[in-house]
């Protein structure tokens, strides 16, 4: 079995070829494709961390589309002051499908 783990949007995934995975917003090249950075391989027994290492290995994926996530509401109140406030936010998002993880 092979995956991997990869850095992106701020956060490490951990990927395997077919799999889909919601990432905070990345623009794709001009052909639908991204690239993403390597931190940990594993292959069968064989575990690559290495820097040098890792920099031969490429992890490519396919976005399948660009969406928002859920509506998060931050509230802020002080009581008996007459302060309150209300504000929304929802994250902008990118849905990638892993298509090739080598060398």
């Amino acid at each position: 079995m092979v995956y991997a783990v990869v850095r992106a949007g701020g956060r490490q995934e951990k990927v395997e070829v077919g799999s889909v995975v919601v990432l905070d917003r990345i623009a794709a090249d001009k052909n639908g494709n991204i690239e993403l950075v390597p931190v940990l391989l594993v292959d069968g027994d064989k575990i690559t961390h290495g820097a040098k290492d890792l920099a031969k290995v490429k992890v490519v994926a396919e976005v399948l589309g660009d969406e928002r996530g859920p509506k998060i509401v931050i509230q802020k109140f002080k009581n008996k002051t007459g302060y309150k406030k209300r504000q929304g936010h929802r994250q902008e998002q990118t849905r990638i499908k892993i298509t090739s993880i080598g060398l």
